[in-house]
């Protein structure tokens, strides 16, 4: 499949605030009335698929719609879109590029192109490993995208290969040509996910200037999904997931442990335990789960970037907050996308192919309207 079949969004394509900021009734209220009405502020740093055209010419041979859809969290943002649109009490801001251009939900790196250098190292070294292992008669999976998984932690700001280890760059071959691409990808950046971490952040100051001058509750959310079967190259599900996986429905995140309790005194949470508990219980009632484990606390995802960065810029205004009754709180929620898809589109990702599934209009409703419901019991906490 050439670049040409990919999603791609047009060379030049600049997003506006107003494109990636998302509430209810805009034709009757507009942002300020939002933010004073709101106490929810939803981030989702991982929302789209589509690719830059500006860097189709760095693209690993053989991706394809379904793979580029798979390294992304756009079913978690088509409920996203849909919640804001339904409930006056959040706001959400989108960001317009996939992962692939900056995660945004890690830290912005102080320097870019060793990172990325690393990260292509890494890869290398690890498919170098897995080829003298298959070589050896150790087993290779049928389909899977390289020989050996790389261990990207701490450089995976830009990850050349998808958590199904599928590559999603070339590596380039000299040092000029990675030159290239990371003048691509920081220019590519300033079009749209620079304007999403811009907002997050321009948003968030808003939210935390009412709650000082006004007191209440607010709270960050940042919203996420995740596949627990990885993908092989012909675009087919793996039929076993690992042992450790994610929980049937949602994982909701603190930065604890499995009870939302600190893990230790230097280690605060983002969110009151006894909150994200509530919390938890508001989603078991809301999404009508009858099994208690289907919602887990910090198993196997603690939260990331944006719920920590969150936490911090919260705890440096804890005095003032504590005086104007202000409350301020992030946390991280990460569904299934099984879940989120239903079980009949997962059952067609089972097949290889090329296209994503059709996702059912109805199920994103049931699912934004489950979403507010929760937050609306756990409002009601007290």
């Amino acid at each position: 499949m050439s670049a040409h079949d990919l999603d791609l969004i047009p060379a030049g394509t600049v997003f506006a605030p107003s494109e990636v900021i998302h509430y209810a009734d805009r034709d009757m209220r507009d942002l300020a009335e939002a933010i004073s009405d709101a106490d929810v502020l939803v981030t989702v740093p991982h929302a789209e698929s589509a690719i830059p055209e500006e860097l189709a010419g760095f693209l690993a041979p053989g991706l394809t719609r379904r793979l580029q859809r798979d390294f992304s969290d756009a079913t978690a943002a088509r409920v996203v879109r849909r919640w804001a649109q339904i409930d006056p009490r959040v706001v959400a801001v989108v960001n317009p590029h996939p992962r692939l251009v900056r995660d945004p939900n890690r830290a912005r790196p102080d320097d870019l192109r060793d990172q990325l250098r690393r990260a292509f190292d890494r890869v290398r070294a690890a498919g170098t490993a897995g080829a003298a292992r298959a070589t050896e008669g150790a087993a290779a999976a049928e389909g899977a995208g390289a020989a050996g998984a790389a261990d990207l932690d701490g450089v995976d700001a830009i990850r050349p290969v998808s958590y199904s280890n599928i590559a999603m760059l070339d590596a380039p071959a000299t040092p000029e040509r990675l030159d290239e691409l990371v003048g691509a990808l920081t220019s590519v950046a300033s079009q749209g996910l620079d304007v999403y971490e811009a907002m997050r952040e321009e948003l968030t100051e808003l939210f935390i200037t009412r709650g000082l001058a006004h007191g209440g509750a607010f709270t960050r959310l940042s919203f996420h999904d995740t596949m627990h079967l990885g993908m092989r190259l012909d675009g087919s599900l793996e039929p076993e997931a690992p042992a450790a996986g994610p929980p049937r429905v949602v994982t909701l995140s603190n930065g604890g442990d499995a009870e939302g309790e600190h893990r230790t005194a230097d280690q605060p949470v983002t969110m009151r335990p006894a909150d994200l508990r509530m919390l938890a219980d508001a989603h078991r009632e809301e999404f009508e789960l009858a099994d208690h484990h289907a919602v887990a606390l910090n198993r196997p995802y603690r939260g990331e970037h944006e719920i920590f960065a969150a936490g911090a810029r919260f705890r440096g205004i804890a005095g003032d907050a504590e005086a104007a009754g202000f409350s301020p709180a992030a946390a991280q929620v990460e569904f299934s996308r099984a879940y989120l898809l239903g079980p009949h589109a997962v059952d067609s990702l089972r097949d290889p192919g090329t296209d994503w599934v059709d996702e059912d209009p109805e199920r994103i409703d049931f699912l934004a309207y489950a979403c507010k419901r929760a937050w609306d019991a756990f409002r009601d906490r007290d």
